[in-house]
């Protein structure tokens, strides 16, 4: 069992992010949430201050970095900075939705690069290792120099269409830099591929759909990507993907950000089902009817109960 117990007792915490999710992967694994207390002052300072002792032990603290981001983000490294000085065995940070990802180069002058930033601050914490899914750009992982597991939820995904069994369909990407994922969500489905390109119109402020790349007509279309924030690309690339046909129109994607107005623009559309995950909490407000939300709670707790006994993350994947 390699080093099973090296680190004493699994021990999981979680951030106000990610109560639910880390509820659900803590019943997976039949332990408890511990407990603590966390305060914010009236000047917006946090205290933690744990109930238990967790010297020696193998904690993990599972917290997404979403709005509002930055406290969020903050919660999560005082936090570990509390395990670290209570003398923790090994800290892990679960981190199922990582801010920042696409600040990932110097892209133009004068910029930061935010995400090596934030890995850097999760490793001067004290954090020992990471878990975390779908980053948006895979370089994000050399940013640190800690071991972490980068899962994805293209399983998940994938395996709740392939039991659809749709018989005449394609995978379209919304983005030409989805393209490979795009490939291998199409290759496990056994279906086509097509593109939706975008291009920037003179002095616009973001590129837009304008025509599909490949055969949509008359099939249904998968659109994957791996987040939605205002869901401005993934309304236009349902609108064009219809105007050349669809039939029936599918989304698929990973991390469910829905800021205003992304509910409302979602519920214009001719769309037949939103398939999601849960790395992001999705309040009922921001439900739609066709909505499906994954759980990737097992996910998790199964890599979190291997990382505990030193066993392969890769053979969850046949990897």
């Amino acid at each position: 069992m390699g080093n099973m117990y090296a680190y004493g007792d699994i021990q999981l915490f979680t951030g106000t992010a990610s109560l639910e999710l880390a509820q659900e992967i803590a019943d997976y694994l039949h332990l408890p949430l511990e407990e603590y207390d966390l305060i914010q002052f009236p000047n917006d300072n946090l205290f933690v201050k744990l109930r238990g002792s967790v010297r020696g032990q193998d904690v993990y603290i599972i917290q997404s970095m979403i709005p509002p981001v930055h406290r969020n983000i903050m919660e999560l490294l005082i936090t570990i900075d509390c395990l670290k000085r209570d003398s923790a065995g090994r800290i892990t940070a679960v981190i199922p939705y990582m801010a920042y990802g696409r600040s990932d180069k110097k892209d133009q002058p004068r910029v930061p690069i935010t995400a090596r930033l934030i890995a850097d601050m999760i490793e001067v914490a004290g954090t020992d290792r990471y878990v975390t899914i779908d980053l948006h750009a895979g370089q994000v992982q050399g940013f640190f120099s800690i071991p972490g597991d980068v899962l994805t939820a293209f399983h998940l995904l994938s395996d709740y269409f392939v039991e659809k069994n749709l018989s005449d369909a394609v995978v379209a990407t919304a983005d030409l830099g989805f393209a490979k994922k795009g490939r291998n969500f199409a290759a496990k489905l056994g279906v086509p591929l097509a593109f939706v390109e975008k291009r920037r119109r003179g002095d616009e402020p973001r590129a837009r759909a304008t025509t599909v790349i490949g055969d949509v007509n008359g099939k249904d279309v998968v659109l994957v990507d791996d987040e939605v924030l205002t869901g401005g690309s993934m309304c236009e690339a349902v609108e064009i993907v219809k105007e050349h046909g669809a039939k029936d129109v599918y989304l698929s994607f990973t991390h469910a950000l829905l800021v205003p107005p992304a509910h409302e623009e979602l519920a214009k559309k001719p769309i037949k089902e939103i398939v999601t995950t849960n790395t992001i909490p999705v309040p009922p407000e921001k439900r739609l009817p066709n909505m499906t939300i994954l759980s990737v709670a097992t996910l998790l707790g199964e890599v979190i109960l291997r990382a505990h006994e030193g066993r392969s993350v890769g053979e969850l994947f046949n990897e």
